[in-house]
């Protein structure tokens, strides 16, 4: 039996307070924050806030954490390299931990061919260098994208994202030549079919209605995507969805770009969530967790798609090489403590228990997942599956003040990403707090 979560006093506290008012002073009101929550430590799969509440993180600081808070020998790589030096600007020269982790990542990446490396710094710079990459070397300027995607708010990958209004407000125009589609999401499907009868409908509607209709493939650089869609409500595409679109990127030569950002590094019980589906994409987007919370962004591509000349991408900050060393010994950690098997382990036992609690609860409409990536949907009722986004957002906020960091994504969805490492009592801890919550607010519809 775990000793946690630990609420000494109703958050936010008085010490939170405060802080929270400087902030409100002194920064940028366009971030947006889930709750008043304000971090003093992490430890594990735990975070303490400044007045000395202590809380099951149940999203891992927003999936950047996934060998969880301060892992002892992310630490330690990290102390030693910064008594070393702590940047030289790998654009500019050279240095072992870029070249030990590009050799590393080339081996746990998709696809058994030659491949190389790109570093830069953020998720949104590595979709960057994905687009870039492949107009040089396609010559092509189309891409396809998703609805409800989310890439990043660089105005090139925010070219990309189609999950928000508020994120595109007033920054027309953006880069041309990008169509979107729907993705697949079964529960909502924007056909208003059903799966399996669909016959995958949502495939052949970007062939069909799209290519053949008023986009030129041959103008088509590639297909950006999600293995699963991340801000968009943690949707998981039915089983042959990726075999069938490698279909379409296969016969007209289109890249498949995988952006795992947010679902890879074992987040989904595979090293990249694409593996599910045993594709082998074009290029790989990989950020957030890759360096436990250390800025690091990092494109993987086949090694003939590298052939961009020197200068014509590149970032002075980007393969720091204390971020390399804290990747390095993040990717030892997940062997080591075989964390894609907890991963798998861990999130069957969560959905078997929100699947059980669905069948009493009307407000629990969907629950969908891969390993530790788990979306729980909230509804008015099952029925008319209408989002009911005030009842996820007072479920979220009354699990926090009982000490579960949880946050929502979509529109209504509950979004259940714990570290790896987490252990099925400190699961079972969480778990219950959330179901009484869930459980409290169905009650009250």
């Amino acid at each position: 039996m775990v000793n946690y979560p630990k609420i000494v006093v109703t958050p936010p506290g008085p010490k939170a307070r405060e802080l929270i008012k400087k902030d409100e002073t002194f920064v940028s009101q366009s971030y947006v924050r889930f709750y008043p929550l304000v971090i003093e430590s992490g430890k594990g799969c735990i975070v303490k806030d400044l007045d000395g509440n202590e809380y099951i993180d149940f999203n891992s600081g927003l999936v950047c954490l996934n060998v969880g808070h301060c892992h002892p020998k992310v630490v330690d790589a990290v102390k030693k390299q910064s008594e070393k030096f702590l940047s030289y600007s790998n654009t500019d020269f050279y240095y072992r931990p870029v070249v030990d982790l590009a050799e590393k990542l080339c081996e746990i990446t998709p696809g058994q061919f030659d491949k190389k490396v790109y570093f830069g710094n953020s998720g949104a710079e590595a979709v960057e260098a994905a687009v870039k990459l492949s107009k040089w070397h396609t010559r092509k300027q189309r891409f396809i994208a998703f609805i409800s995607a989310f890439h990043g708010r660089t105005l090139g990958a925010l070219s990309f994202t189609a999950s928000k209004p508020v994120q595109r407000r007033y920054f027309f125009p953006l880069v041309p030549g990008i169509t979107h589609v729907p993705y697949p999401n079964c529960y909502r499907c924007s056909f208003k079919l059903s799966y399996p009868d669909c016959d995958y409908w949502c495939v052949d509607f970007i062939d069909e209605m799209v290519l053949q209709k008023y986009v030129p493939p041959e103008e088509v650089a590639g297909i950006l995507v999600e293995p699963i869609q991340g801000e968009g409500g943690y949707v998981v595409p039915p089983p042959e969805y990726f075999q069938r679109l490698k279909k379409i990127t296969d016969k007209y030569g289109l890249l498949l770009i995988d952006d795992e950002v947010q679902a890879g590094v074992g987040r989904t019980g595979r090293w990249f969530a694409i593996e599910h589906w045993k594709v082998e994409p074009d290029v790989v987007c990989i950020a957030k967790s890759i360096a436990s919370g250390l800025p690091l962004g990092i494109i993987v591509s086949r090694a003939r798609l590298m052939d961009w000349e020197g200068g014509s991408h590149a970032s002075t900050f980007g393969g720091n090489p204390v971020s390399c060393v804290a990747a390095l010994a993040l990717i030892d950690v997940i062997k080591e403590e075989k964390l894609l098997e907890n991963a798998t382990k861990q999130g069957n036992y969560i959905m078997k228990r929100l699947e059980n609690l669905k069948d009493e609860c009307e407000i629990l409409g969907d629950v969908r997942g891969k390993g530790l990536m788990i979306g729980a949907e909230i509804v008015e009722n099952k029925d008319s599956k209408k989002p009911a986004k005030e009842k996820a957002s007072e479920i979220m906020m009354r699990s926090w003040k009982r000490g579960i960091a949880i946050i929502t994504c979509g529109v209504s969805t509950l979004r259940i990403a714990p570290p790896l490492i987490i252990t099925r009592e400190f699961v079972d801890a969480a778990m219950d707090i959330v179901e009484d919550v869930i459980k409290e607010v169905d009650k009250e519809k």
